[in-house]
């Protein structure tokens, strides 16, 4: 008699989240390319390097430990 496992592995698993988000993609397939869009107008701004050597130059360093020598006015 030939032994019938249960196949545990035989569908992949998608979680819930994972099904809504191919869903969503299916739905609307310009969804990537409209994040894209909108994280370029918010996040990816263009860097001014005179700026961050300046920011640079006007840090002071902090002291090893930050509340010795403070004296409370």
């Amino acid at each position: 008699m030939p032994l019938t496992a249960m196949p545990l592995f035989w569908k992949p698993y998608q979680s819930d989240a994972t099904q809504f988000i191919n869903d969503l993609k299916a739905k609307k397939p310009t969804l990537e390319a409209e994040q894209r869009t909108g994280r370029g107008l918010l996040w990816d701004r263009p860097q001014d390097a005179e700026a961050a050597a300046a920011f640079k130059a006007g840090r002071v360093a902090q002291s090893a430990y930050v509340y010795f020598g403070t004296k409370a006015k």
